[in-house]
């Protein structure tokens, strides 16, 4: 079994925070669709800083966790169009 190591989990954290970075809010304000996107985004992000604060204490089974539940939430408003990504297929899933 593979080990999760500080250089992986830096290498997951990064490329979630390269995501966030990346993206742009769609829908405009005010509009139904603008509260999901910015629902989206606080999960994500909460879950961004939940796996920060776990690798700070070396618990990288739950940073691991965390890190991939923000991404997920940053695929998911990606693919539902919550988000401009500028056609970025490698950060996120577009693909059907």
């Amino acid at each position: 079994m593979k080990e999760l190591t500080d250089e992986k989990i830096a290498k997951y954290l990064d490329t979630t925070q390269r995501a966030f970075d990346k993206l742009a809010v769609s829908p405009p304000s005010p509009s139904h669709f603008r509260d999901i996107a910015d629902d989206f985004l606080e999960m994500a992000r909460s879950y961004y800083a939940d796996a920060k604060h776990f690798a700070s204490q070396g618990d990288y089974v739950n940073a691991f966790a965390c890190v991939n539940y923000a991404h997920g939430w940053l695929d998911a408003g990606a693919r539902l169009g919550l988000w401009d990504v500028g056609g970025d297929d490698v950060l996120f899933t577009l693909s059907k």
